[in-house]
């Protein structure tokens, strides 16, 4: 538990940092944006791309994965769900909800987590891939849609506005930085032959900023006055809330025990899935400028929530 807690005290001074700079105004009034856009253009997918480039493509076929994948599935479905059909919430509003519930801190917190307490960073393979190469590519293609509307001059149900829609999100899809990163990691992840590491040095130094600026952008947003108008919806924070600290965690420990994960491969999914949502779903938030409140409480609550979580998944099956 001790790699637990300061792994958290790393995150909370950083993130105290990044309060006291946007408490003080030492940036300026335009820092968040555009450190928010630097992370979402530039280091987040050279990250991406090294990553993935270096992941074991089988380990998406292990048990394991099955378990990590069929919890995620389950709980954005659930979201989406609330969010869409009993709340009425518009679709980009639905998609960051279901981000903030679903979308776990796998690399900022998952990576030490799975290091010092499980003794293998493998554990957090199977979330991070998922995340990169479906729960990602899904929700932007999602925000790039709403983006993206017909030609002015056609009526928005012929056959040919339609076409051009399609082929305008197929297009800002394709040329987003993150899908790109991933995507391109993928390719070289299936690749027979290794490229030289040298190759992939450029994109470590840059990919290993995402992380920090991530983090000095979220707490940024924390030192932003707030206002009514700037909390996130109570029910929304409660459902995000919820979803990412309670039942995801129930959902991984039921899907693995059926399945009949050893021991300390059922703590290991179990304690994945108790991560907090990711301070990259904020920078996503303000990329598309859509639930930035909701992606920014979600992140605090739940981050301070992981620990009694944790400390009760470890105590029960460590």
């Amino acid at each position: 538990m001790g790699a637990v807690l300061s792994a958290l005290g790393t995150l909370g001074a950083v993130i105290a940092v990044g309060w006291l700079l946007g408490r003080t105004g030492t940036l300026g009034e335009r820092a968040a944006p555009v450190l928010a856009r630097v992370v979402f253009a530039v280091a987040t997918p050279a990250l991406l791309l090294v990553t993935v480039a270096h992941a074991d493509l089988h380990l998406l076929l292990s048990r394991t994965a099955v378990v990590t994948w069929s919890s995620t599935v389950l709980v954005a479905l659930t979201a989406v769900l609330v969010l869409r059909l009993v709340w009425r919430r518009g679709a980009a509003e639905v998609t960051v909800g279901t981000l903030a519930s679903s979308y776990v801190n796998a690399g900022n917190l998952g990576l030490p987590l799975a290091v010092y307490l499980l003794g293998d960073a493998v554990a957090v393979v199977p979330a991070l891939l998922f995340q990169l190469l479906v729960l990602a590519p899904v929700a932007f293609a999602v925000l790039d849609a709403r983006a993206t509307a017909a030609a002015p001059d056609e009526d928005p149900r012929s056959g040919r506005a339609w076409t051009l829609r399609v082929r305008a999100v197929v297009r800002r899809t394709l040329s987003n930085p993150i899908i790109v990163g991933t995507l391109t990691g993928l390719v070289l992840a299936a690749l027979p032959w290794r490229l030289p590491e040298v190759v992939y040095q450029p994109f470590a130094l840059v990919g290993a900023a995402a992380a920090p600026l991530a983090l000095l952008t979220f707490g940024m947003s924390l030192a932003v006055p707030r206002t009514a108008a700037s909390r996130a919806p109570r029910r929304e924070l409660a459902l995000a809330v919820g979803l990412r600290s309670v039942v995801h965690p129930v959902l991984a420990w039921a899907l693995g025990a059926a399945l009949g994960l050893p021991a300390p491969a059922l703590l290991a999914v179990v304690a994945m899935a108790s991560l907090p949502t990711a301070q990259n779903v904020l920078v996503y938030a303000m990329q598309y400028g859509r639930g930035e409140a909701l992606a920014r409480d979600a992140g605090l609550v739940t981050t301070v929530m992981c620990v009694p979580v944790l400390l009760v998944v470890t105590a029960t099956l460590g």
